[in-house]
């Protein structure tokens, strides 16, 4: 499975990339995404594959999370080779114990960077050196940034965050703290599970029929049961147009951790058949030295 080529996907602004980076053992092939219009905005950026790593998930895997499965040394190894890759080796990575809530946390000092994971799904900071980092691996990872003020924001928004509107509480965040303008702000939505992948059951459904009146755009395949595929990524571009986002500067990563299980991982391919043994994928965003 980690011997895959990697394939050349490129979206509205996003598009792969490769670093080879020293090891002990010679040398690994990192592959990422990135934002282009994030990057010329000053923003390092990237969302990671599972490739070039030293995970046993099942093997040369590049988990970027302390899950059951996996040792300690690994992630600390796979971490050091995708910072090493994206230039950000003097960051501080900042993470959250995710609990798929509507939770914002605002990273203000150097202190709370290297302190305790605050519980949240959303991370907003202006700190230089910081870099958000959100996990998943199915679930739908959004970045933010505002070029005028320098705020950022990385967001964890599963079926549950979305039903929620994290994403427009979390804009509303930047606009209220920071003076963001969304019309100013850049948007980079990452690898998750595709529409025709993310099937749900009536709780869901009913749970957004009440909450938005556009429903009817964000499901197909309805079936007996009743379920549903419920498309996240389009749930998300119609909240950041409802907060002002223009469509170019909205860029969305269109590839599926389902259908490409080979780059990406997957709790929803692989979680049924090893439960505490998915890897998960970092998305991340910060302003790093002189960018």
């Amino acid at each position: 499975m980690q011997d895959a080529t990697p394939q050349t996907y490129t979206a509205t602004g996003i598009a792969m990339r490769e670093r080879e980076i020293e090891t002990t053992d010679g040398t690994a092939r990192i592959s990422f995404l990135v934002c282009k219009q994030l990057e010329q905005a000053g923003f390092a950026n990237a969302f990671s594959t599972r490739l070039g790593g030293v995970s046993r998930l099942p093997t040369n895997a590049l988990n970027l999370a302390f899950v059951k499965a996996d040792d300690k040394e690994n992630v600390v190894e796979n971490r050091r080779r995708f910072l090493k890759a994206i230039a950000a080796e003097t960051a501080t990575v900042v993470t959250a114990r995710q609990t798929h809530s509507i939770d914002r946390c605002f990273i203000e000092t150097d202190e709370q960077a290297r302190g305790s994971q605050p519980n949240c799904d959303s991370m907003t900071t202006k700190l230089t050196g910081a870099l958000l980092a959100i996990q998943t691996a199915d679930c739908l990872p959004v970045l933010i940034a505002d070029p005028k003020s320098g705020a950022m924001t990385a967001i964890h928004a599963g079926w549950r965050g979305t039903a929620g509107r994290i994403t427009e509480r979390t804009v509303a965040d930047l606009m209220l703290l920071h003076g963001a303008n969304p019309r100013d702000c850049i948007a980079a939505l990452g690898p998750a599970a595709c529409v025709e992948c993310y099937e749900v059951g009536e709780d869901v459904i009913e749970r957004y029929k009440k909450e938005f009146g556009y429903w009817r755009k964000l499901f197909v395949n309805f079936k007996e049961g009743p379920k549903a595929h419920l498309d996240v990524r389009a749930a998300n571009v119609q909240q950041l147009k409802f907060c002002g986002f223009d469509e170019d500067r909205i860029h969305v990563a269109d590839v599926c951790t389902m259908h490409h299980n080979e780059l990406f991982f997957s709790y929803r391919r692989e979680g049924k058949a090893h439960p505490s043994g998915t890897g998960r994928l970092l998305s991340v965003v910060g302003r790093i030295g002189a960018q």
